[in-house]
């Protein structure tokens, strides 16, 4: 049975608007262009990891060592803190067709719906029976349902509109990882321990299982380019691949350096790839057409950049090692 439940927060809950302590901006000059590279302190969110566009200049990003979900706004420097329940753990988070941020709240078993104006919390728990799902990512469809993963082996729906959640066994058990949806419609996730990618069905939840060509490869994280490529993070091999789904046809590039690892994947409007290497403690952006990578390492040890997102000429990551945010983005020419 689906079970919801509310969270009606005070002002404490919802996090009175805090100026960010530090705030540092560097130029960064690459082959592939100038970039203005900058960190923001967030240190009321607790491992501050996955993020998303909010939609109107502010950025949310999971707070998963504390149980929050922060509102991040780079032009005034301000956070607002939301409290998602007693024993949250977020993992992901995505901006839903209603405005609102919707997340993948493992620490709760649940999917959480944060509204954007109000910032009223709800609870959409998963069936009896699916407990300890370890609640991955989400992503939503052409049709406003939202498809999520549970690295403990399971992938999921939730309409909205119905409040219907059904949830299934992933095939190959544990892993299922990230999630993307190409501009066709086609949703894809990745399988960590089940070292594939897959296809769901959004009509019959069928699952199609596709092997990359690097055995044990490790594949985390996925993102769609606008051609329908799916970019894949490869956290075993340090690659990062891209399934053509037209041609079915693979192409793969090892990150550079001594031992990458690669955690996650973005594609930015501009159809250059970005991917998080825990090996180098960098960002690295991926140029497809002239196949260059470009680094940006942190200044501080151990940041940790998990799911990226952004926005046109941004990209934004969260150090979920440093709790702060980071912003590379493109310097235009004069």
């Amino acid at each position: 049975m689906l079970r919801r439940s509310f969270l009606h927060l005070g002002l404490a809950g919802l996090g009175m608007p805090a100026l960010i302590g530090r705030a540092v901006a560097t130029g960064v000059e690459t082959a592939g262009g100038k970039f203005t590279v900058s960190y923001f302190d967030v240190p009321a969110i607790r491992g501050s990891r996955d993020v998303t566009d909010a939609g109107d200049g502010t950025i949310w990003v999971c707070g998963q060592r504390n149980g929050t979900l922060g509102r991040f706004d780079p032009r005034s420097g301000q956070l607002k803190v939301v409290e998602l329940g007693q024993n949250a753990a977020p993992h992901g988070v995505v901006r839903g067709p209603d405005g609102a941020a919707w997340v993948t709240e493992g620490g709760q078993n649940a999917i959480a719906r944060v509204d954007d104006k109000s910032h009223k919390v709800a609870l959409f728990r998963l069936p009896e029976g699916r407990p300890r799902a370890n609640l991955n990512t989400g992503v939503f469809d052409k049709g406003g349902v939202l498809w999520f993963t549970g690295q403990n082996g399971v992938i999921g729906r939730f309409d909205p509109r119905s409040e219907k959640m059904d949830v299934w066994d992933a095939p190959g058990g544990r892993g299922a990882y990230g999630i993307t949806m190409t501009p066709s419609g086609e949703v894809w996730y990745a399988s960590l321990a089940g070292n594939h990618i897959a296809q769901i069905d959004t009509q019959t939840a069928k699952v199609t299982v596709v092997e990359p060509p690097t055995q044990g490869q490790g594949a985390r994280r996925v993102w769609s380019d606008s051609k329908g490529r799916v970019w894949v993070s490869e956290w075993n091999s340090g690659n990062v691949s891209a399934y053509d789904t037209q041609s079915r046809s693979w192409k793969t590039w090892k990150l550079p350096g001594e031992k990458p690892r690669a955690y996650s994947v973005y594609v930015d409007d501009a159809d250059k790839v970005w991917v998080t290497d825990f090996g180098a403690n960098a960002i690295v952006r991926f140029d497809p057409v002239t196949e260059a990578f470009a680094s940006f390492p942190s200044d501080r040890a151990g940041a940790n950049v998990r799911q990226m997102d952004g926005r046109s000429g941004e990209a934004w990551g969260g150090e979920s090692g440093n709790d702060r945010l980071v912003r590379i983005q493109t310097v235009t020419p004069a």
